[in-house]
């Protein structure tokens, strides 16, 4: 048994689109195929000893017990290691509960599908669930507790914090996307042109001067005392001086904190005596080389949290403690304090586990205790100088308690300090009245304020402090989305696309697109190649120039790390047919249509799905839609075309010459086909085709029919525009037809159009490509003979599995099945070689067509030699 590869799904997939965050694991179980659970003795019994747990899996029987009756009945070792994968996530406080398995199509291969809660601990799962397997099968040790310890700092380490996680949980409510733009808490909410950013709790909206200000604790003691803010007396300690300056300018108790600390780092309380001060102040130079002293104000630690200048909460925050029993060690209490199930590793609980750390012991050396210390009964001894949840402490949400003064103060203090996200600290006996009497102060101003103290509070009421962060800045109504048109199929995705993004540019919107040439923001290119996976998707919704998206998503971006985005306003589904059949793990052109319906299927509720209908796969996928539909056919007389309209659907056709759209039963003209460059006059019918979902969409997204008209008038098919589709190069004596056709049903649309075209003879370079079936590569050798007076074979630069002999064989067969064992065939590997030798040898009047391979190369070839040609009549001329 073995692992061939572990995939991480992060968008909408094959599996699930609710589910986007999936685990992909494809298992090779070898001779574990012919073993099911049921013939491995005491299988279930060494299982359900390790993770008893699994009774709580129902499985597919619906009912506690499900799965390991499953086991005990016989199941095989890939549908076992999905639910150890997931008990796993759950032991590491991570409670996870879809799993898929399912076969590759390969004998003993599969599919083990599970989700996870963060990518890496759900990887780390997935290779745990395996060995943990294998040490059963083997009879062997296994650490459980070191594998879930494991996972739960993974799970810390990669995680969003509280903050940034409430902010980002709160915007996906309101339905506002987001991306994780690193592996810390930067991270963006929504999309182009709309686009704000946090890292923890700062946004983009908050003002660098105000964090500066925030961060300098003397500056902002000094700016808060001039407007008659209650702050404690205090004076700033230089890196020669020495804690006697500070004992008689401040006098005992005192404060000692790292003038730009933050979360209570290198901060000492309540210090009383010279010796304390000295120690104090070496903690705190650990942190910085200049250190504030201030007057240490008995009282209570609280926290209020001001946004958008508003007071939203406040809360009262007590250091991690332990109180005695007069029975027992303070080891003896920490421990039966980290029992209490609300605490947990890191941020997985309400609370957090106490450690014993350097400041624990400090505090027990300066109360004279060890650990084995029994402390008095009712005693409370505190384990740490500040009250952070982060090392045990907690808090007490007291909102509902503060009086209106210190509301008032609160507010006025975030305007001083410019902060629209600001943490106030207190010291006071109580918030219930004001500073003013109670004698209180404010010790500090923090900007990215922690949120888990008032959204997790240990006692009194939660409060949600993510909202007013989203409300400030999406106000209501708003969603921080640009439109997205997503465009797939098997063939024509690239030319709709761009023919889309061209019509979006002359409405007046900044587009950025993405298709099988390259990624594009506002037709600048700014990334070559195949750019038709999530990760050239998201690199369009990142870029805070635009304010449109037209997306091509191809089927092995879907496969291998699912869509880039949750939901698109229009989906566009061209065709299916039998291209890419085999790999992946998609056996059919069945399976190939789940895959494409992806797309439709995150279409929001009031957005289209456009569906091609004269597709019966394409059309089928109506069905499992909750949105709109539109359709388009190249016939008016289609009988879905008909029905839906008669419905008062909306759909695109072409009709008497003209691309139409049928509102119901009007008909509104768009433009005539001889009027649209790409379609050559209305030879090309395959572009034609491209032409309705193109302006299907547009009209849908609210564009005016004069942009989409002009934009069909000026999308001219050239290497420019339309690189590798249809680009006709005319020579003096013979023209060059490049083109990007790579499956049969590609290459019958070309053929279609070659033979529209006027030529005496009709040349075709043609390939295979080495990942396909035998028959698919066979049939490009039948087409092509009986379209083409002359055949040259060429290769890809990329072999894919297969060698060059392989696929000329396989072509060469299509070619002699098609009774082409008479034409002139000549194989030529290297693709200018092949076009050299088709230039040199071309006839007069003949039409070379080229299935390119890398378009850009073969373009900048044949570029060449026309101006090569010219470059010698113009010689000649001169002469």
């Amino acid at each position: 048994m073995k692992i061939v590869d572990i995939k991480i799904l992060r968008g909408p997939n094959y599996w699930s689109i609710r589910r986007p965050k999936l685990i992909q694991m494809r298992l090779d179980l070898e001779e574990m195929e012919e073993m099911p659970t049921n013939k491995i003795a005491h299988f279930r019994e060494k299982l359900q000893a390790i993770l008893p747990g699994l009774y709580e899996h129902r499985c597919s029987e619906g009912v506690a017990g499900g799965f390991l009756k499953r086991v005990d009945e016989g199941t095989w070792m890939g549908h076992v290691i999905e639910h150890v994968a997931l008990e796993l996530q759950t032991l590491a406080g991570m409670d996870m509960g879809f799993g898929r398995t399912r076969g590759t199509g390969k004998k003993g291969e599969y599919f083990v599908v599970f989700d996870y809660m963060e990518e890496e601990a759900g990887a780390f799962a997935a290779k745990s669930a395996f060995n943990l397997v294998q040490h059963i099968l083997h009879d062997s040790a296994y650490n459980l507790e070191e594998d879930v310890q494991r996972m739960r700092e993974i799970r810390e380490d990669t995680r969003l914090g509280p903050s940034t996680g409430s902010i980002v949980e709160e915007a996906i409510k309101r339905g506002i996307p987001y991306i994780r733009l690193n592996k810390q808490s930067l991270v963006q909410l929504g999309y182009g042109v709309h686009q704000k950013r946090i890292r923890a709790t700062i946004a983009s909206t908050t003002s660098c001067i105000a964090v500066d200000i925030a961060g300098d604790k003397e500056e902002t003691k000094n700016l808060l005392s001039a407007a008659e803010i209650p702050v404690p007396k205090g004076i700033i300690i230089y890196p020669n001086d020495t804690v006697e300056s500070a004992i008689s300018s401040v006098g005992f108790p005192m404060v000692f904190k790292p003038l730009n600390g933050n979360h209570g780092k290198g901060a000492t309380t309540d210090i009383t005596n010279k010796t304390q001060a000295e120690t104090a102040l070496a903690a705190a130079r650990e942190y910085g080389r200049y250190v504030i002293c201030e007057r240490f104000i008995k009282g209570y630690d609280f926290r209020i949290l001001v946004i958008n200048y508003k007071f939203v909460c406040a809360a009262l925050r007590t250091p991690a403690s332990v109180k005695g029993d007069g029975v027992h060690s303070i080891q003896w209490l920490i421990d039966e304090a980290n029992k209490d199930p609300r605490r947990g590793y890191g941020h997985e609980k309400v609370l957090t586990q106490i450690k014993v750390d350097s400041y624990t012991h400090k505090m027990l050396d300066d109360a004279g205790f060890t650990l084995e210390t029994v402390l008095p009964k009712n005693t409370l001894f505190l384990l740490k100088p500040t009250a952070n949840l982060s090392t045990g402490g907690t808090s007490t949400d007291v909102t509902d308690k503060v009086h209106p003064v210190n509301i008032f103060l609160a507010e006025r203090i975030a305007k001083i300090i410019g902060l629209d996200i600001c943490g106030i600290d207190v010291m006071a006996s109580n918030l219930k009245t004001s500073l003013f009497e109670n004698g209180g102060a404010v010790l500090e101003v923090n900007a990215a304020p922690g949120f888990r103290m008032h959204v997790e509070p240990a006692e009194g009421l939660p409060r949600n402090v993510a909202e007013p962060v989203i409300d400030m800045l999406f106000p209501k109504g708003t969603t921080g989305r640009v439109p997205i048109i997503a465009i797939t199929g098997t063939n024509g995705k690239t030319t709709t696309s761009r023919l889309t993004a061209h019509i979006c540019k002359t409405a007046g919107h900044k587009v950025g697109f993405t298709t099988s040439d390259g990624v594009y923001i506002q037709n600048q290119m700014m990334m070559r190649g195949d750019c038709t996976g999530p990760r050239s998707a998201e690199f369009v919704l990142k870029d805070p120039t635009i304010d449109f998206a037209v997306l091509e998503c191809a089927r092995g971006g879907i496969l291998k790390n699912g869509l880039a985005f949750q939901k698109c306003d229009v989906a566009v589904v061209t065709n299916i047919s039998a291209d890419h059949i085999g790999l992946g793990g998609i056996e059919s052109v069945e399976q190939m249509a789940k895959v494409k319906a992806v797309l439709p299927e995150t279409v929001v509720r009031n957005g289209y799905a456009i569906l091609n209908a004269d597709d019966d796969l394409v059309y089928e996928m109506r069905k499992n839609l909750d949105c709109k539909i539109a359709l388009f056919s190249m016939s008016e007389n289609n009988k879905r075309i008909k029905q839906h309209c008669a419905k008062g659907g909306i759909a695109a056709v072409y009709e008497n010459e003209y691309v139409t759209i049928m509102k119901g039963t009007w008909k509104i003209r768009v433009e005539k086909v001889a009027d649209i460059p790409i379609t050559f006059g209305g030879k090309a019918m395959h572009n034609i085709m491209n032409t309705l979902p193109s302006i299907l969409a547009t009209y849908l997204c609210q564009m005016g029919l004069e942009d989409i008209k002009l934009g069909l008038q000026t999308f001219i098919p050239s290497p420019t525009q339309t690189p590798g589709r249809l680009n006709l190069f005319e020579f003096k004596n013979f023209k060059f037809l490049v083109d990007f056709a790579h499956n049969p049903a590609g290459l019958n649309l070309l053929c279609d159009f070659v033979n529209k075209l006027e030529s005496s003879y009709k040349v075709g370079i043609i390939s295979g490509t080495g990942d396909r079936r035998d028959d698919d590569i066979r049939e490009i050798g039948r087409i092509s003979a009986r379209n083409f007076d002359e055949i040259i074979i060429r290769q890809d630069k990329n072999m894919r599995g297969r060698t060059p002999d392989e696929i000329v064989g396989l072509l060469v067969e299509g070619i002699n099945e098609a009774g082409g064992n008479k034409l002139p065939l000549k194989i030529i590997h290297k693709e200018s070689e092949a076009i050299t030798y088709a230039y040199t040898h071309a006839k007069p009047g003949s039409l070379i067509t080229i299935m390119c391979d890398v378009v850009p190369d073969a373009l900048d070839f044949i570029k060449n030699l026309k101006e090569e040609e010219e470059k010698k009549e113009n010689e000649t001329v001169n002469k």
